[in-house]
């Protein structure tokens, strides 16, 4: 699922349910999670499991994977990716950074937000253009799909930048082909020579779940 979001360049490998669950932490992650409870240790590992094949699948050997700034994880030299799960699923992407600069998924379950969410995380030119998606497509839930695309946003955005990124700082525009538009409200990261005004991205949802992911090139 996560897979047909990226691009030829990048791996995305996913676990449904608990695959991977017994999977070995390494000490320096084990130590992470001491005072975690066992959801928190089961997601951790299942995420792990999955980045570490995608390392596999590019030559690289397997790591720890280590939270850092913001929950950012910590990947091994030459490698960037992003990591998500949500209930009954976890992906990991992974790309050398010599194919893209950066790059950011999530998952979610696909429901409605809870009451009250949406206005928390949304501008009123999204709200507006929601309503006109769910008339348009009402097999969505179009409230989670931005809430998934702002996390991917984030996700994106951190590593370029190392500063956080509020929800009202990117308007999003979503479409119902499948793509997302994401307007950064804020002066945006250096890619190379270039300074980038938006991210582009693109979306799936079935099976019980939504997906969403970004992509950044290089100049």
């Amino acid at each position: 699922m996560i897979g047909e979001l990226l691009p030829e360049t990048a791996v995305g490998v996913e676990a449904y349910g608990y695959e991977g669950a017994d999977t070995p932490l390494y000490p320096e992650e084990a130590a992470v999670l001491t005072r975690a409870v066992h959801k928190r240790r089961r997601e951790f590992a299942v995420v792990r499991s999955c980045a570490r094949r995608a390392m596999e699948k590019l030559g690289v050997e397997p790591q720890p994977i280590l939270p850092g700034e913001r929950g950012a994880p910590g990947w091994p030299a030459g490698l960037t990716g992003s990591m998500t799960h949500c209930e009954g699923y976890c992906a990991a992407a992974l790309v050398r950074v010599t194919d893209l600069a950066s790059l950011g998924i999530d998952a979610e379950v696909h429901a409605p937000l809870p009451e009250g969410v949406l206005a928390s995380v949304s501008l009123p030119a999204e709200a507006g253009r929601l309503r006109r998606l769910a008339a348009e497509r009402p097999d969505v839930h179009f409230d989670r799909l931005l809430f998934s695309a702002k996390e991917s946003v984030f996700k994106a955005w951190f590593p370029l930048t190392r500063k956080w990124l509020d929800f009202m700082e990117a308007d999003i525009e979503l479409a119902a082909d499948g793509t997302f538009r994401a307007e950064l409200l804020v002066p945006g990261p250096w890619v190379g020579d270039r300074r980038l005004g938006h991210f582009d991205g693109r979306w799936t949802a079935r099976g019980g779940l939504i997906a969403t992911a970004i992509a950044v090139p290089h100049a």
